[in-house]
């Protein structure tokens, strides 16, 4: 096994990362349906995928008669992400804590799945998401989730501070470090709050049914036990 060297540098390993999230459990039959359920009708708006990696949520929000646009930090993501959804589709090379290269009010949604546990500070990200939404729009959020961060990570940290942790992820025989960020879940909401959103919806989905013959082991966990952690925010109207 050798060392991936920078973490979480998604490109040295972005094919491999994009072909397995396209058949697990964990992404295609929990994450990517529960973060198309909560968007709910997106048929003539216009939404953002904040980290959009190869393009797996963004091609479903198209195909559900969204007009879509993406950016993610990675290029050789963005490079997929491009081959899948065609030049017509705006894809960009751009990072979630960034400005961003976008206009003031210019969606109508935006979505950013299990991207936000990258960051330390979500102020700056929430903010910018928070500038290019539009009155009345909303931003869908899926994150890593608090109290399963503080119950299964080994040494466990104080609960109510932010601290980061670093895992690895294997590909064939190559290892890539992964760095992430746990935080309490009010400072979740608090972070919400004060980039001017209002939380409306929290949720832990159950996974896809679809999951329960193919995965029969993970789909009891998923269905029993805490992973992930679902919002949906609200930009106040006029």
């Amino acid at each position: 096994m050798t060392d991936g060297g920078t973490a979480n540098d998604y490109d040295s390993f972005a094919a491999l990362y994009a072909a397995q999230t396209e058949s697990n459990v964990l992404n295609a039959y929990y994450a990517l349906p529960a973060m198309e359920a909560l968007a709910g009708d997106v048929r003539g708006r216009h939404v953002l995928d904040a980290g959009c990696g190869a393009g797996a949520l963004t091609a479903r929000l198209r195909d559900r008669g969204a007009t879509v646009s993406g950016f993610d930090a990675s290029a050789a993501m963005v490079a997929l992400a491009r081959e899948r959804l065609g030049d017509d589709v705006d894809v960009r090379v751009a990072a979630l804590g960034e400005p961003l290269p976008y206009d003031d009010a210019s969606f109508d949604d935006a979505v950013s799945s299990l991207v936000l546990h990258y960051l330390e500070d979500w102020g700056p990200a929430l903010a910018e998401l928070r500038r290019v939404l539009r009155p009345g729009g909303r931003l869908v959020v899926a994150v890593h989730h608090p109290f399963a961060d503080y119950a299964h990570l080994d040494p466990r940290p104080d609960y109510h501070a932010t601290t980061s942790w670093t895992e690895e992820w294997t590909f064939g025989e190559q290892a890539f470090p992964m760095t992430f960020w746990r935080r309490p879940l009010h400072a979740m909401t608090e972070a919400f709050t004060a980039a001017g959103f209002r939380l409306s919806v929290v949720s832990e989905p159950q996974p896809d049914p679809a999951a329960r013959e193919l995965f029969p082991d993970d789909f009891r966990d998923l269905s029993t036990k805490i992973t992930f952690l679902f919002f949906v925010l609200e930009v106040p109207g006029p």
